[in-house]
């Protein structure tokens, strides 16, 4: 999905750079809830952008390298359920649903993304 395309690769019907762009050139700072940097991440990874991936992955979690799958095509985000997560909370839980096709093939990856603080921004943890 392109950058300048009327809605936001995460879904959101705003342009790129006016939702997700801001958080990305900003940092997850700017990601005040934990759905916020949940479309921010998925955005990220639409649009193979690592570095964001890393900053807003927890320390403890965060892998050492990511690669992307240059045969995935990812179609859509869909936000299933939201625990907690905003602004003022500590901790929050995002279930999803992203779309993609591989080879053809179309796929779904069903998620339960777990986020918290560390330094008053939030982080993603972990996902089952």
């Amino acid at each position: 999905m392109a950058k300048d395309s009327g809605v936001c690769p995460c879904g959101f019907a705003a342009p790129y750079a006016d939702h997700c762009g801001r958080i990305h050139l900003g940092g997850a700072g700017l990601g005040t809830t934990a759905e916020g940097l949940m479309r921010a991440r998925y955005s990220a990874y639409v649009l193979h952008d690592r570095s964001f991936l890393q900053v807003s992955w927890h320390p403890d979690t965060s892998p050492a390298a990511i690669d992307f799958d240059d045969n995935i095509e990812w179609l859509g985000l869909e936000i299933v359920h939201t625990e907690s997560g905003a602004a003022l909370d500590s901790i929050g839980v995002v279930e999803f649903r992203a779309r993609f096709s591989r080879s053809s093939e179309n796929l779904e990856l069903h998620e339960r993304s777990s986020f918290v603080r560390v330094d008053g921004l939030w982080v993603y943890v972990s996902g089952t």
